[in-house]
């Protein structure tokens, strides 16, 4: 397995803007198959998800056109059975989707990944389906992809679904309901994780032409009368969860501005600079940028479940603050790439840091200064940007299989190194 040594210390200066939102770029994708005319898509990821959607696409005879650096999707949404199952790697952004939007689609497909996708639960996604008469069978163990999907026209009905396992699940619903051939109802049981991965949904299909209404906190409905338009060119957001690491970078060594971050973007993950301010950061916000300066930090006590992917880089951040940080209300990221929140507390322990890990939070203080380790990724992209940050302490750190990133950034660690000093 590849080892990546980064060296130590050093100071980190400059500007970057980031690559287009992952949540966001499959998001569009999608949306944008499911109008009558062409999208324009700009700024699209170009990762190992987006990637799989594409790759998804071309195998339904879903027709995605490159021109120039933008994507045009041609709808409208009329796919075709594979001939051959739909490989969709460890892409939850595609998994989930595909499969709502598939269950209400004439056709017979099939839908399988990496041994991870099948240990990341979508029975609560299938339940909600069948609920409106769909046919879905696992072929595996039940309640874990792979599946087998004999879509179909549905009349539509009312739903429910748990909301504290995974917001993709109501997301994935919202995505498809206007697919139906009358009312959904959608009812969520229990919290709803990710409340901002949600809003972005809803967001997005409302520059798509449809509107969600809410009539309780608890319940979305979309009218038979939705319909899916294409707003002829979209443009999609800079990552806010990838900016994290840069954010963080500027708290704990610098200076670094970010172009593409703002206030008011559909990514929640942009509170993540809130989070930093309270930990002592120097923040400035400027049009379409966040400044972020080195500061004080201290640890801080914070309810993450709205920030869920960027919350993992405080618990790095947080060997560079004074006292403990506490993370809290993060269970769902036991369900991610790998079990996040177990895989974080055993690689903190390795560089020495003071570490107690709950079921649904962390709890981390600095401990002994930070420690040369060989830091396991465990296949997840976050795991070695998260711990690429330790490099800025007065310690080396190797990242094991460093090209983890290709999921959402193959070039973290050129564009890392692009903005340290003295290195």
């Amino acid at each position: 397995m590849e080892l990546l040594q980064l060296t130590a210390g050093g100071s980190v200066s400059g500007t970057l803007a980031m690559p287009g939102s992952k949540s966001l770029s499959n998001r569009a994708l999608l949306l944008g198959a499911f109008c009558q005319a062409p999208t324009t898509l700009s700024n699209v990821l170009d990762a190992d998800d987006i990637r799989h959607m594409r790759s998804a696409f071309k195998a339904l005879g879903v027709a995605v056109s490159e021109q120039g650096d933008d994507l045009v999707v041609a709808g409208p949404w009329q796919p075709q059975s594979p001939v051959g199952a739909i490989f969709l790697g460890n892409a939850g952004t595609a998994m989930r989707p595909l499969t709502a939007a598939l269950a209400l689609t004439p056709g017979t497909f099939e839908l399988t990944g990496e041994p991870r996708m099948y240990e990341r639960p979508i029975g609560d996604l299938v339940d909600a389906l069948r609920q409106l008469g769909a046919d879905i069978q696992y072929l595996g163990e039940e309640g874990y992809p792979p599946l087998k999907i004999n879509g179909k026209k549905l009349a539509g009905g009312t739903l429910s679904v748990r909301g504290d396992l995974s917001s993709q699940f109501l997301s994935a619903l919202l995505m498809a309901a206007p697919l139906c051939e009358g009312d959904v109802t959608i009812k969520v049981d229990g919290e709803l994780v990710s409340k901002p991965y949600v809003e972005l949904t809803l967001g997005l299909m409302a520059q798509f032409g449809v509107k969600a209404l809410r009539p309780d906190e608890q319940t979305f409905v979309i009218t038979k009368d939705s319909q899916y338009h294409s707003p002829g060119h979209y443009y999609v957001e800079g990552d806010a969860s990838s900016a994290s690491y840069f954010a963080a970078a500027g708290a704990i060594g610098g200076d670094v501005t970010i172009k593409g971050l703002f206030k008011g973007m559909l990514q929640g993950d942009v509170d993540f600079v809130d989070a930093l301010e309270q930990m002592g950061a120097v923040v400035e916000w400027g049009e379409h940028q966040v400044r972020v300066r080195k500061g004080e930090l201290k640890g801080i006590d914070i309810d993450a479940n709205a920030i869920p992917d960027a919350a993992m880089t405080l618990a790095t951040t947080a060997l560079f603050a004074q006292g403990e940080t506490v993370i809290r209300n993060i269970y769902n990221w036991r369900l991610k790439e790998t079990d996040r929140l177990h895989a974080m507390a055993t690689e903190l322990k390795k560089v020495g840091a003071e570490v107690e890990e709950g079921r649904d939070y962390i709890r981390v203080s600095r401990g002994h200064a930070i420690q040369y380790a060989e830091i396991d990724t465990y296949n997840d992209h976050r795991m070695a940007m998260c711990f690429a940050l330790l490099a800025l302490g007065q310690s080396p750190i190797g990242i094991r299989d460093p090209k983890c990133t290709a999921k959402t950034f193959p070039d973290f660690f050129e564009r890392f190194g692009a903005i340290r000093q003295g290195n």
